[in-house]
């Protein structure tokens, strides 16, 4: 599929005076237009060695206006990185509505080069492409302009460029010892690189094959690809719209239809407070030195507490807190987002706060009210919720499959507990903060609440990240509840040690003692002897 990169195009230096004065101011405009909307655009560079990404990376610097453009290149990973999931590296780097991020390489460079250097088969690299499928689904329905640019070269040219690099005092810094194998290895690194970019070619975020011999010739193509596709952006505002054709269909109506997964719970269980002082005694105790554990096994944790208003969650999570060293912990309360979280995907903030290795991050609120709240007020669009359960599943996909032990608690209470809390917080002075008209404006629509819970619930309790719903009417039977699941998940999860999520192997995680590189494709007529194995 590289052929077309290889027939040596060129562009003479009076051409390319004469079309970068327009390109550029073209890009300018164009770039002013975007800062008012609501469009992030990333560009992705990658390619084969040699082919002058940091030029082109420059050159677009020096056309466009630099206040609007953000630049990462992803080497080696920090021991911040290293501490948490492979992609919160790359949430971090994305841009904020309006603006542009020049991402090097970007989550396609360690996928190639693990596969090049055998840390992983086909398989796992094909696992791990379809991940960042839907990945970049995801944020251009969110309203991203993803543009991918791949630059190639002939085996011989990659051969010269490499060779005047190396005689280049400002550029011989580039010739590292794992660089020369990516040259060594043309064919089998060409290989590789074939399978990724066909795999990925998606039609809401194609690749750009840019021929890469002629650097005029090169950064001409990719400044004008990168014009038409914001401006093919800018003249079509709508984002694909891959929701679900259900959207208000008729349900069956009647009392039984209507029932939940909440109606199923027992909320009589309650607890005698002289129990539930020795039980919650011995709990804390037990976190205390599971939360050391997991610290010293490098285990991070994420509790995520959802529940109708006054249903305890406050509570619960002080009862955690007061018994875990506030030094590894941080305790993260959910509110309306800001402006600059509305300017990114709304997963976005919570991917910040991640905890590194070892740590315990509590989300008084999370993600999920973008089904839930978000969803009943009408705050996300009927496409946006709807799409949200497959988002919100791979997110904690990723979060488990990192080693992240993740509980999820719905506390629920009944309506009449509901009021009585309500007015209790009304009459008490310190705790009149407590409640605000949002509270009683949310009680009048507690039959939607309901039945978004319950929608919740089934698409979002997984074999990784199931929900713990928590009987919450009597608050002492509650608070126990939450922290014995706690501690048992924390006994299970250090006893296993890392875990295996069927179908989640991360490429390049799992390392044999003796990389073998990938076979190179044997010449055109000769049969190809398979691995008994079925590997490689």
């Amino acid at each position: 599929m590289f052929e077309a990169t290889k027939v040596g195009r060129t562009v003479s230096k009076e051409d390319f005076k004469g079309q970068q004065e327009e390109l550029r101011t073209l890009l300018l405009e164009a770039q002013r237009e975007l800062r008012e909307t609501n469009i992030p655009v990333v560009v992705l560079v990658s390619g084969v060695e040699g082919a002058g990404k940091g030029e082109v990376v420059n050159r677009l610097n020096e056309w466009l206006d630099t206040r609007g453009v953000q630049t990462f290149a992803f080497w080696d990973e920090t021991d911040e990185e290293r501490a948490r999931p492979r992609y919160w590296r790359f949430w971090r780097t994305l841009p904020p509505r309006g603006d542009i991020t020049i991402l090097f390489g970007g989550w396609y460079a360690a996928p190639i080069e693990h596969r090049f250097q055998g840390h992983c088969t086909d398989a796992e690299l094909d696992a791990e492409l379809n991940r960042i499928v839907e990945f970049e689904r995801m944020l251009i329905q969110d309203g991203a302009l993803i543009v991918k640019f791949w630059f190639h070269m002939s085996e011989e040219n990659q051969k010269a460029c490499l060779n005047a690099l190396s005689r280049d005092d400002r550029s011989r810094w580039k010739m590292m010892p794992q660089k020369a194998k990516f040259s060594e290895h043309y064919r089998v690194f060409e290989q590789v690189a074939e399978r990724v970019v066909q795999h990925t070619d998606q039609g809401i975020s194609p690749w750009h094959l840019v021929e890469a011999e002629d650097p005029r010739y090169r950064d001409l193509t990719v400044g004008k690809t990168l014009l038409h596709a914001i401006r093919t952006r800018l003249n079509s505002p709508g984002v694909p719209d891959q929701g679900t054709t259900t959207a208000g269909a008729d349900m069956p109506s009647g009392a039984q239809a209507q029932i939940t997964v909440l109606d199923k719970l027992d909320l009589s269980k309650s607890l005698p407070t002289p129990k539930y002082k020795t039980r919650m005694t011995e709990l804390q105790k037990e976190i205390n030195e599971l939360a050391w554990h997991a610290y010293n096994a490098k285990r991070s944790t994420v509790l995520m507490f959802e529940g109708v208003d006054a249903g305890g969650k406050g509570g619960a999570i002080r009862r955690i807190t007061s018994a875990i060293d506030a030094r590894l912990y941080r305790t993260i309360p959910v509110a309306a987002p800001t402006d600059e979280e509305k300017a990114h995907h709304y997963l976005w903030r919570f991917w910040r706060q991640v905890p590194r290795a070892g740590y315990i991050t509590i989300y008084d609120r999370s993600w999920y009210g973008r089904v839930l709240v978000e969803r009943v007020e009408g705050y996300a669009s009927d496409t946006e919720w709807r799409r949200a359960y497959s988002e919100i599943n791979r997110f904690e996909e990723q979060l488990v499959g990192s080693g992240i032990v993740l509980l999820k608690f719905w506390i629920h209470i009944d309506q009449d507990e509901q009021l009585k809390r309500f007015q209790d917080r009304e009459e008490t002075a310190y705790k009149r903060y407590k409640i605000t008209a949002d509270d009683w404006r949310n009680r009048e629509k507690w039959p939607a609440y309901k039945e978004a819970v319950n929608e919740m619930v089934a698409r979002t309790s997984t074999q990784h990240a199931p929900w713990t719903l928590v009987e919450g009417n009597d608050k002492p039977y509650a608070r126990v509840k939450v922290m014995r699941t706690i501690c048992e998940s924390l006994e299970r999860a250090l006893a296993a040690g890392r875990p295996s999520i069927s179908g989640y192997v991360p490429c390049g995680d799992k390392r044999p003692a003796a990389p073998t590189p990938v076979p190179a494709p044997a010449p055109s007529g000769t049969p190809v002897a398979k691995d008994p194995k079925g590997k490689g």
